[in-house]
C-alpha cells in the first residue's frame, strides 16, 4: 500500500470529524531538532478551536513530564506508550510493571547481552531517566544490525524498536497505539478513534499507523525514507517534512473545522 497525498484527506473531507491528534515528536514536531515558533501558534490553534493535541514519543518519563506541561497540549506519553502524563500534571503508568528497580535491571541485563554482539552500542544520555523501556543511541547502525537486534531482542523476550534518534528495548505488548488507546478510554472517553489522526515518521511510529487500531494516520514526509520498513504505512503523508509537515496538517484541520 502506498501513501497518499495530505491533499487527498482534505478532498475527501477526511479531516472534518477529527477532535484529537495523537503525534509523535522527534522528527514530527521538530524541525532540525527543534520546536518552532510556527508550531507553537498551530498548536494554540488547535487548541482552540477544540482539537486536543496528544503527544506520543518515545522520549524519557524525566523529559516528558516537563513537557506536558510547557506546550498548550492535553498530555504526553513517553517511553513508547510506557507512561502517560496528563497536562495537570496526573501520572499514569501504562505498562504494568510490578516492581520497578527489578524491571530495570532486567532491561540492564539484555542491553548488556547485547553488547556482547555489538560492543559499540552507546546508553542513552536520558536513558537514566527512563521508567518502562531501556534505549541506546541509533547512530551508526545499519538496517542489517538493527533487524538483528530485533531478533535477539525476542530470543530475550522482550521487544525491540527504533526512531530516528534511539534504539528502545521495551516490555512486550507495548507501543504507542496501545497506550493511546488505553489513555483515550481512560482521559478522554468522549473521543473515539474514529475521530482521532496519529501522526509520525519512523518505525516507532508504525502502530499508529495500524489501521485495526486508527483508520486516519498521516506521515510527515520524512516518513517516506522508512516505508520499505514499514508492514503498516501511514493512509496520508505531507508534502512537507519534519515540524513543516505537522504544521501543514494542523492548518488543514483548522479550516476543515
Amino acid at each position: 500500500m502506498s501513501c497518499l497525498p495530505l491533499s487527498e484527506a482534505i478532498a475527501q473531507s477526511r479531516l472534518q470529524s477529527v477532535r484529537l491528534v495523537a503525534t509523535d515528536m522527534d522528527g514530527t514536531l521538530t524541525c532540525n531538532g527543534q520546536l518552532s515558533g510556527e508550531l507553537l501558534e498551530v498548536l494554540e490553534a488547535l487548541r482552540d478551536r477544540a482539537i486536543a493535541t496528544l503527544i506520543v514519543t518515545g522520549r524519557s518519563a524525566g523529559w516528558v513530564n516537563g513537557l506536558s506541561q510547557l506546550l498548550p497540549i492535553a498530555g504526553a506519553i513517553a517511553e513508547n506508550g510506557g507512561i502517560f502524563y496528563a497536562a495537570n500534571g496526573e501520572s499514569t503508568l501504562l505498562t504494568p510493571i510490578v516492581d520497578l528497580p527489578s524491571h530495570r535491571q532486567q532491561l540492564a541485563a539484555v542491553f548488556a547481552e547485547l553488547q556482547r554482539q555489538f560492543p559499540d552500542l552507546c546508553e542513552s544520555s536520558d536513558n537514566p531517566f527512563r521508567l518502562t523501556d531501556w534505549t541506546f543511541d541509533v547512530q551508526g547502525l545499519t538496517t542489517r544490525a538493527l533487524h538483528s537486534l530485533k531478533l535477539r531482542c525476542r530470543e530475550l523476550g522482550w521487544d525491540f524498536t527504533y526512531s530516528s534518534v534511539q534504539c528502545h528495548i521495551r516490555p512486550l505488548g507495548q507501543d504507542k497505539a496501545k497506550g493511546l488507546l488505553s489513555v483515550l478510554s481512560r482521559y478522554f472517553p468522549d473521543h473515539s478513534p474514529d475521530c482521532v489522526v496519529t501522526v509520525g515518521d519512523s518505525p516507532n511510529d508504525e502502530s499508529l499507523f495500524d489501521p485495526h487500531y486508527f483508520q486516519l494516520s498521516v506521515g510527515v514526509a520524512n516518513v517516506l525514507d522508512y516505508t520499505t520498513r514499514l508492514t503498516h504505512q501511514p493512509a496520508y503523508v505531507t508534502g512537507q517534512p519534519e515540524g513543516w509537515g505537522f504544521c501543514e496538517l494542523a492548518r488543514a484541520l483548522v479550516a476543515s473545522d
